[in-house]
């Protein structure tokens, strides 16, 4: 087994002693751009090696709150449904235990399964995505698990569903999103003052799955992704909006997927894997635990 932070004292690093699990997930099967995404959880976690562990913001070290790795889920040729279903089983395992799961990707379609995980574990769930694009469409290349559709996937598990960031859509989505009048902001609607967290939030019950597509943040920042958009949230506006779901809302699992690594854009890497840290501190801080 390794850490996400390879030499962390070993107490905080024991699967019995640790609030949150790293879930490495290295499924791609259907990008439709840029491919690569399978090698984003172990770049993540080659990056994470040089995050600071304190926090200059929470003025603490979130390690301390437990951080344990598991191994990579291999899926030995699985793929569409069947994979879906290995990544919900082996999720579901770590809600069984009461730790918090964050899944590293990875192509966006895994999410449904670790959405299904969290369901089974909180029927009375809400996702919030962060995201470039809308993924609502009903299928895509002809298969209905493409990273395309999670979101479609979502409604059609009846989960009510917060988006932010949205600002690539096609007509089908559009039509779904006013018929159905889900809640998406989209990112011209991100205003200074950053009233649109106070939108997205508002009225959210219950427990919530994260599910961040790094596309969501521009890609200035992050670069090394399979379908960049012009225009995507900065990295403030990211840690804000996290910060905030953590403190107002009871975060049960979380997922960053579609880095694309490029051996040139290494940047990209560390930058994912301090968002991950970030949102570890964000969490245990919102729960009492650092």
């Amino acid at each position: 087994m390794t850490n996400i932070y390879y030499d962390i004292p070993k107490e905080f690093s024991l699967y019995n002693n640790a609030n949150v699990v790293i879930v490495p997930c290295p499924y791609e099967h259907t990008t439709s751009y840029g491919q690569g995404t399978s090698n984003g959880p172990a770049a993540i976690l080659e990056a994470s090696r040089q995050v600071e562990y304190f926090d200059e913001e929470l003025w603490t070290e979130p390690y301390k709150a437990g951080i344990f790795s598991a191994d990579p889920i291999a899926f030995a040729g699985k793929t569409g449904e069947e994979a879906i279903n290995q990544i919900a089983a082996t999720v579901g395992k770590f809600y069984a235990d009461n730790k918090l799961p964050i899944i590293l990707g990875g192509e966006h379609s895994l999410s449904t399964g670790c959405i299904m995980a969290a369901h089974r574990a909180y029927p009375d769930l809400t996702v919030v995505q962060v995201d470039a694009h809308g993924d609502l469409r009903t299928s895509y290349h002809e298969t209905p698990w493409s990273h395309a559709c999670i979101m479609r996937r979502v409604d059609d598990l009846g989960i009510p569903s917060v988006g932010v960031g949205i600002r690539a859509i096609c007509e089908e989505e559009a039509v779904l999103i006013r018929e159905k009048k889900l809640k998406r902001i989209f990112a011209h609607e991100l205003d200074a003052q950053e009233k649109w967290i106070d939108r997205a939030l508002d009225g959210i019950k219950g427990p919530v799955f994260l599910t961040f597509d790094v596309d969501g943040i521009d890609p200035s920042l992050i670069p090394a992704t399979g379908t960049p958009e012009p225009g995507g949230l900065t990295w403030q506006q990211s840690t804000h909006f996290i910060k905030a779901l953590c403190e107002r809302c009871n975060v049960v699992g979380m997922d960053f997927v579609e880095l694309a690594p490029n051996p040139e854009q290494s940047a990209s890497d560390f930058a994912v894997a301090r968002l991950v840290y970030k949102s570890i501190g964000y969490w245990a801080r919102a729960k009492g635990l650092i």
